[in-house]
Order: structure tokens, then C-alpha cells, then sequence
């Protein structure tokens, strides 16, 4: 976890990084992002774009609100990584799990998405081979 200290990581047991793709334009998908993560609760400490088109964002949310969280970013139409997905769906699963115990701890999420032109994103899902 290059961005996190030892102290931090220890402090937040569930900080994450992920990696995704989206077809949004960057500062759209800045700005949709943002208001989704701030909807649920969430706290966004750094966010912006460089002119590659890679997005990065660094969040925290209550663990209580991680199947909120998970959803818009799906909804956003976030193309996770499979270990994004599986650490997520490990987050959901024992916040569940142990909801009085843990309910109220803080996750923090480092996420890098790389945007890609709407055709190269259709290609990539396989909707627009010829």
C-alpha cells in the first residue's frame, strides 16, 4: 500500500486499492462519483484526472454503507477489476457478518480508473466486434 504508512493501514484494517475502466469522460465521471460516494455517506479525500485519462480517488465510507458504496460504483458504470470485486465483496460479507461488531469502522478505498473512448469500451466488452 504505497499511499498508506504502516500506522494508517493498521488503524484502517480495510483500506483497499482497486483498478477499473470506464467509458465516462474523466471530469464527469469526477464529478458523478463524487456525489455518489458523498449520497452514501462516504468522504472523498483526494480526487482528479491527469491527461492520460486516468481518474484517481481516495474515499472512506462507514463499513455499515459498503453495499451502498459498492453499488454506485457499479451503477457508475465502474468496470472493476476481478480482485476489486473480490476484496468488495469480502468487505459486504463480513460487515454482514459482524455488523454490531464492526458496523461503524471506516474502509478507505484507493481507486484508479482508466478511462477509455465509449468504442474502445464496447469493444472491450465485446458488444461492438464486427
Amino acid at each position: 500500500m504505497p499511499n498508506f504508512n504502516e500506522g494508517q493501514a493498521m488503524a484502517i484494517p480495510w483500506a483497499i486499492q482497486m483498478k477499473a475502466v470506464s467509458a465516462e469522460a474523466p471530469s464527469r465521471l469526477v464529478q458523478s462519483l463524487t456525489g455518489a460516494i458523498l449520497g452514501c455517506g462516504g468522504w472523498v479525500l483526494s480526487r482528479g484526472a491527469n491527461d492520460s485519462g486516468t481518474v484517481n480517488m481516495l474515499f472512506e465510507f462507514e463499513r455499515q454503507a459498503c453495499v451502498d458504496i459498492y453499488s454506485v460504483l457499479v451503477a457508475a458504470g465502474l468496470e472493476l477489476s476481478q480482485s476489486g470485486h473480490v476484496r468488495f465483496t469480502e468487505l459486504c460479507m463480513c460487515t454482514r457478518n459482524q455488523r454490531r461488531d464492526c458496523g461503524a469502522e471506516i474502509a478507505s478505498i484507493e481507486l484508479e480508473i482508466q478511462t477509455l473512448p465509449a468504442e474502445s469500451m464496447r469493444v472491450r466488452l465485446g458488444s461492438g466486434a464486427a
